[in-house]
């Protein structure tokens, strides 16, 4: 499966993050990227919730949005949780070797 033409909304900032680091003027560390993607994520999260209190609410009348933000939420974590599993596994396997 060939992913890199998938863009997923949550990821923009990681995104940015990295081309912005590789300039000298701006330098920013690989917890600082982490920290804004995990941010991103987490904004789509309590937009997600909120879309549905108003939902629930009567204040929004369509159902597509409602289904669009948590998609777009849903997929975001997933996504995060997946490349924190690819991590924790690269770690594990680092600790394995042997020097």
């Amino acid at each position: 499966m060939d992913l890199r033409n998938v863009s997923v909304t949550g990821i923009q900032p990681l995104k940015q993050a990295a081309e912005n680091s590789r300039t000298p003027e701006t330098e920013t560390s690989f917890s600082q990227i982490l920290k804004s993607a995990v941010d991103e994520v987490n904004s789509l999260q309590q937009q997600s919730s909120e879309i549905k209190e108003k939902l629930i609410t009567g204040q929004v009348q369509d159902l597509h949005q409602v289904m669009i933000a948590a998609e777009k939420a849903g997929l975001a974590f997933q996504l995060t949780v997946q490349i924190r599993n690819k991590v924790v596994e690269a770690y594990q396997e680092i600790m394995r070797m042997q020097v």
